[in-house]
């Protein structure tokens, strides 16, 4: 019972510890922003990385989400004789939920896994202390830039993943099922209000802020995060765990973010 209640104790602890340590981390990186000199090539560099190589990704992964809205909400709204609803039903699933959740996940996926390894490698090398061995700051140099690549690129790739998924569904419920084109953007401008696009970009830069934060912060505490052990090993369990805890983390901050906003 004592050997139980110790290893609750403990891990308690190490929770409280390693809130503490993301906590000044994401202060940390934020902090960088306003640190000179601005390396405003590092972060094109990031936003090509994160955002331009995530296109294609993105642009697959909305059409098709279209695409099956289109069919789904067409044969569910059928049975009730409104067909002419679905360009609002289209466009209201992607403006406030699927865009931004979606995106994010592909981006955290893609990106964020790049991110926390390339992070995480960098510990286990020492190319981190490194750095701070120059004088130079891990966070100005490193860190900084992938925050601010991410917080620009996601709502960006969102409002993209929103205009094909809305074509999407055009093409499934218009040219496929038959559905009036005219009652499809007509039903879309009546239904879509500035809260809805508000809900959409307010999630994007939070789902954005989760991701970088979560991710990078996971690579840069490689070296003490319990159970990750050292080397090639200890990445790989890390990014994974990044990868996870980031979708959970989305999902948790989709819901909170829809109650209080609506």
């Amino acid at each position: 019972m004592i050997r139980y209640l110790e290893k609750i104790g403990s891990t308690t602890i190490w929770l409280l510890g390693d809130l503490g340590r993301m906590g000044s981390f994401l202060g940390l990186g934020l902090g960088g922003i306003f640190k000179r000199p601005f390396r405003f090539s590092a972060m094109i560099r990031q936003v090509r990385l994160i955002g331009a190589n995530s296109f294609w990704v993105i642009f697959f992964i909305a059409g098709f989400t279209g695409m099956v809205l289109g069919l789904q909400g067409y044969y569910t709204l059928r049975k009730f004789g409104s067909e002419g609803a679905l360009g609002s039903a289209v466009s209201l699933s992607l403006i406030r939920e699927l865009g931004p959740v979606l995106t994010a996940l592909m981006v955290t996926g893609r990106a964020g896994s790049a991110m926390c390894a390339e992070i995480g490698i960098m510990r286990n090398t020492e190319q981190l202390d490194a750095l701070e061995c120059m004088a130079i700051d891990p966070f100005r140099y490193l860190i900084t830039p992938k925050f601010l690549a991410t917080i620009i690129s996601v709502p960006i790739l969102t409002l993209f993943f929103n205009v094909v998924g809305i074509f999407g569904g055009y093409l499934a419920g218009c040219g496929l099922l038959g559905v009036n084109p005219g009652a499809y953007w007509s039903g879309m401008e009546q239904s879509v209000v500035n809260q809805d696009i508000n809900m959409g970009i307010i999630k994007s830069f939070v789902f954005a802020l989760v991701i970088v934060w979560v991710c990078a912060g996971r690579g840069y505490f490689v070296h003490v995060i319990r159970g990750a052990g050292f080397g090639a090993e200890g990445v790989s369990k890390v990014t994974t765990q990044a990868v996870v805890l980031s979708s959970i983390a989305i999902l948790i901050w989709d819901y909170l973010l829809t109650a209080i906003l609506l």
